[in-house]
């Protein structure tokens, strides 16, 4: 796919629906953060609770990327297959949302949650540019 073609109103539409899904695993991860930090964890751990907040929203974000955003898409290889290309893509995105949540958390002393905030919008490109052009390609 060329960039040319990339900004069709298909893909507009597409990108509106990863969105949608983006945000629906945001809300799951964040819920799960606060959960974790506050009854299961403790604040001193937090970031072992955005570890597995952040494994959650992914595993639900293959799953309504794979059968509602790129449900149209042909693609070669298996279910399982996509969803190990999908972890493995999302492997610079959650640095990039771990490493924001930590930078802003420790060193500007923002509130946790509103620093997981920053990092997952910050990887969402990322992330949306290696669904697009890796994992349903």
């Amino acid at each position: 796919m060329n960039l040319r073609s990339f900004f069709t109103t298909i893909e507009i539409v597409r990108f509106a629906k990863f969105a949608v899904v983006g945000f629906v695993g945001l809300v799951l991860n964040t819920v799960l953060l606060y959960v974790l930090t506050t009854f299961v964890f403790g604040e001193r751990l937090y970031l072992v609770a955005a570890v597995l907040s952040l494994e959650a929203s992914i595993l639900n974000n293959f799953l309504l990327n794979e059968y509602w955003t790129f449900k149209d898409r042909v693609v070669s290889g298996g279910f399982f297959k996509r969803m190990l290309k999908f972890h493995g893509s999302r492997v610079l995105g959650a640095a990039t949302s771990i490493v924001v949540l930590f930078l802003l958390t420790e060193y500007i002393g923002l509130h946790y949650l509103l620093s997981n905030l920053v990092g997952v919008v910050l990887g969402t490109a990322v992330n949306y540019l290696t669904s697009n052009f890796w994992v349903w390609a």
